[in-house]
Parts: C-alpha cells; structure tokens; sequence
C-alpha cells in the first residue's frame, strides 16, 4: 500500500497508523493515483482509448467540452504516468496515435469495477446526499 506498508494484499484489509502521517498519505502510490483519475477527463480518456487507438482529433471530437490543450495536458500526463503510448507516423504533416500501454490496459478492469459499483449505488447516495442535506 503505502511506504512501510507495501506488503499489504489489500488496501482494505492494510493497518493503518493512528493518525496517518501527513507524509505517508501525499507519498502513498494510491493517493497519487487517485488524484490522476479523479481529475475531470483522464478516466474518460483511458475509456476511449481502452476501446482502441485514436488519434489527436478523434479523441478531441469524442470528449466534448474537453480543449484542445487540456486534451494535450492530459494526453502527456497520463504518458508520464505510463499509462498512454504515443506513436508518430512518418507522413506529412506527421499522424500521432494515442493506445493505452499495457499498464493503462491493466487499469481498466480495476476501473470498471469502480463505475459498476458506482452505477449499481447511485440511488442509494441520491438518497443519502438527499437526507443529509435535509437534515442541515
């Protein structure tokens, strides 16, 4: 899990310390990694690309609301994080692929998971954000 704890099967089932240490959680492979996918568009951008390799503009066209440099920031974080491929054509102007690597592949079961989970207890958090703003 997280610096002395990186023997531990699950992040359920990890001891935590009491408090966690401040350094431990911003050092935690897990929090940085949820800080990646819970930024606006990266998740949607490895869903696309988990359904094939596109270029530039077709990931553009298939995100609406996303620009053009925030497409390109996310694009070139998630190549940094190892997650994305970048592939340059030899044509001209040159043709740019973007294709999960099979580090980002590997991700999309674990994210799969999470979206079902979410899909199949969305009433239930309506109905609980609902009676917690009822009671405020």
């Amino acid at each position: 899990m997280c610096g002395a704890h990186t023997d531990v099967p699950s992040v359920v089932r990890a001891p935590l310390p009491s408090p966690v240490p401040a350094g431990e959680h911003e050092r935690c492979p897990v929090t940085d990694l949820l800080r990646r996918v819970g930024d606006k568009w990266s998740v949607l951008v490895i869903v696309l690309l988990g359904r094939g390799p596109r270029r530039f503009n077709g990931l553009h066209r298939g995100i609406e609301g996303i620009s053009h440099r925030m497409l390109t920031r996310t694009l070139r974080s998630l190549e940094g994080d190892g997650l994305v491929r970048r592939e340059v054509f030899p044509t001209v102007p040159p043709g740019v692929e973007y294709g999960l690597t099979s580090l980002g592949r590997s991700l999309l079961e674990p994210l799969s998971a999470l979206a079902d989970w979410a899909v199949e207890h969305e009433g239930e958090i309506a109905e609980a954000r609902r009676a917690f703003g009822a009671d405020a």
